[in-house]
């Protein structure tokens, strides 16, 4: 296990529900065996990961709660088992529980499973990291020099053009959640606003960097994104509750359906479950459950999509913050937790739902965890606190009682993914 010399993030699920401070629903506990994989006599030798701490799970769910989500559940896996928590409701009208086993918009995380598909074609000579977009894309950008590397890494400089899409945030969404975009016009929303970096510049997050890896997706094979996913990623998993839906706006099956907060304080929840997402589509149009969300990002740790060299790369990062603890790669972030763990996975922001799924770098431990909520960004860093206790297992409780820090290291507000105004 490699030990990062820099300052941790700490988003203890029990500092979390302090700051809370209110009490916590109940919990409903789902738990299952699996048959653990013996860890690597040496890797045991050097460091024995640390038990998850369930329990600080739960408080992690219950704070994302006490934020404002109707409900929200957490999968973790590794050599101890598989071992699932939920609370609260996936459906408010019916009052049906949350479930562990239900589908839900994945958000952000579908930039993982674009870069995947595209890191593919890098490994077999179809496109160059760094060549410039034009050559695939002949006129599409402004600037020859913004390359391929540069959209994977968020150093396009390409204006997110959801800044202005959402600048309100229910009416925003109301009024593209049934249209359908092309490409193109998303590009062309993105190049109507100024630049904000120069090429390789600096990283600043953009949707609009995945809707353009999309493009170069379908370009060089000749076929819709969605199929890609399904060739190269879902199929060889086996990942039985993934899917890209677009422009479908239904989440068929069992599913957790998402409320979005509106801006205006006491104002009532809108049920944004259905809905085109063509304003993300390779961005963000991904549907899974926690199961499938631990498979493929312990599957990708473990060198199962990619080569050695493309794993690399893609697991190459630069720090996002002045914290050095927060990371991006090639559509990856590493987050260095207060333990010393690194974990690389992705955050999402859809309307109605949060979403992390993250794993360690060896693939050996993995956490999925969904809150039904958006716009509510305290729910949001309320549910990172999920990392914390299942990578680093117990606080000492004198850590577990500050109110302020975790082993010195300030509270972080979650990385938006998406505008959001509260």
């Amino acid at each position: 296990m490699t030990f990062s010399p820099h300052r941790r993030l700490a988003v203890g699920a029990t500092l979390i529900a302090a700051i809370v401070g209110g009490v916590a629903p109940a919990a409903t506990a789902h738990a299952a065996t699996a048959a653990p994989s013996a860890p690597a006599a040496s890797h045991a030798a050097a460091w024995a990961a640390p038990a998850p701490d369930m329990e600080g799970v739960v408080a992690a769910l219950n704070a994302a709660m006490a934020n404002g989500a109707p409900g929200a559940m957490a999968r973790y896996t590794g050599p101890e088992g598989v071992q699932t928590r939920a609370v609260g409701v996936r459906d408010r009208v019916s009052g049906a529980a949350m479930d562990s086993r239900a589908r839900f918009r994945v958000g952000s995380v579908s930039k993982t499973f674009s870069s995947v598909v595209l890191l593919q074609l890098a490994d077999e000579g179809r496109v160059e990291l760094d060549a410039p977009v034009n050559r695939y894309l002949p006129g599409l950008l402004p600037d020859e020099r913004i390359t391929v590397r540069h959209l994977l890494t968020h150093r396009s400089g390409l204006a997110d053009y959801t800044d202005k899409m959402f600048a309100q945030t229910v009416p925003g969404f109301e009024s593209v959640r049934n249209r359908v975009f092309g490409y193109r016009e998303l590009v062309d929303l993105s190049l109507s606003e100024p630049r904000t970096t120069e090429p390789g510049a600096a990283y600043k997050y953009s949707n609009a960097n995945f809707v353009v890896v999309g493009m170069l997706i379908e370009e060089i094979t000749g076929k819709p994104v969605g199929q890609e996913y399904e060739r190269r990623i879902i199929k060889p998993l086996r990942l039985r509750n993934t899917a890209y839906v677009h422009p479908d706006t239904r989440v068929e099956g069992l599913h957790v359906r998402g409320y979005l907060h509106p801006d205006e304080a006491g104002a009532p929840l809108v049920d944004s479950t259905e809905q085109t997402v063509s304003w993300a589509q390779s961005a963000g149009a991904v549907i899974s459950n926690p199961a499938d969300l631990n498979t493929f990002m312990t599957a990708l740790m473990r060198g199962r999509l990619l080569s050695p060299r493309m794993l690399d790369a893609m697991t190459t990062v630069t720090p996002t913050d002045a914290t050095n603890t927060r990371f991006y790669g090639l559509g990856l972030r590493r987050y260095d937790l207060s333990c010393g763990t690194q974990v690389y996975g992705h955050t999402g922001t859809v309307q109605g739902y949060y979403t992390y799924a993250f794993a360690t770098r060896d693939g050996r431990r993995g956490l999925s965890a969904m809150a039904n909520t958006s716009n509510r960004g305290a729910a949001n860093t309320a549910l990172g606190g999920s990392l914390e206790a299942a990578f680093c297992g117990k606080k000492p409780a004198a850590a577990a009682s500050s109110s302020r820090a975790v082993r010195g290291v300030p509270v972080l507000p979650a990385e938006a993914d998406l505008p959001e105004r509260r």
